[in-house]
C-alpha cells in the first residue's frame, strides 16, 4: 500500500542573494506544482501524409507555489523577486535565474530539483474577507524528476 502525505514533503529553496529558505508541507503553504513545459516530441506532416518525428532535447518547466499570504514563504519569495527586479532595473541581472528549488516528499521517495529558476510575474493579489492563498509562478531552466 503506498500512502501520501502533504506533510512529509520538504522544499528547500536557495538563491545567492535572498539566501536559503526552507519548510515542510502544510508550513504556509497549500500545494506546490511541477510542470515540464519542453515538448520532447514534434511531428511534421507533409502533402502526402508522411510522417516526420523529431525527438527533442531539454528539461524545461516552471513550479506553482501556493502560499498564505501571511507566511513566512510569501514573504521571502517577495523579498527575493523585489532583489532581483531592482537588480534588474538597475542593469544588473547575474542573479536572475540563478535560484534553485528542491521539492522531496520522504513518504514517496519523489524528487524534483529545479535548477535555472527565474520569475514569471508577481502573483495576482487577492483581497477578501478572509485570508488568501497567493499562487507564485517560476520558472525553470531544468528540472529533474527523481
Amino acid at each position: 500500500m503506498d500512502v501520501y502525505s502533504f506533510k512529509d514533503l520538504s522544499l528547500a529553496i536557495d538563491h545567492p542573494v535572498a539566501g536559503p529558505f526552507s519548510a515542510a508541507g502544510e508550513l504556509g503553504f497549500g500545494q506546490l506544482t511541477v510542470a515540464m513545459t519542453t515538448e520532447l516530441s514534434t511531428l511534421a506532416t507533409a502533402a502526402d501524409g508522411n510522417v516526420m518525428i523529431t525527438a527533442a532535447a531539454g528539461r524545461s518547466g516552471h513550479v506553482a507555489i501556493e502560499a498564505q499570504q501571511t507566511s513566512d514563504l510569501h514573504s521571502y519569495l517577495l523579498g527575493w523577486l523585489n532583489a532581483v527586479t531592482t537588480a534588474r532595473d538597475n542593469g544588473d541581472v547575474s542573479n536572475w535565474a540563478t535560484m534553485t528549488v528542491s521539492a522531496r516528499n520522504v513518504t514517496t521517495g519523489r524528487t524534483h530539483v529545479l535548477t535555472g529558476v527565474c520569475p514569471s510575474k508577481f502573483p495576482d493579489y487577492p483581497y477578501g474577507s478572509q485570508g488568501q492563498n497567493v499562487t507564485w509562478t517560476l520558472m525553470a531552466g531544468d528540472v529533474s524528476n527523481a
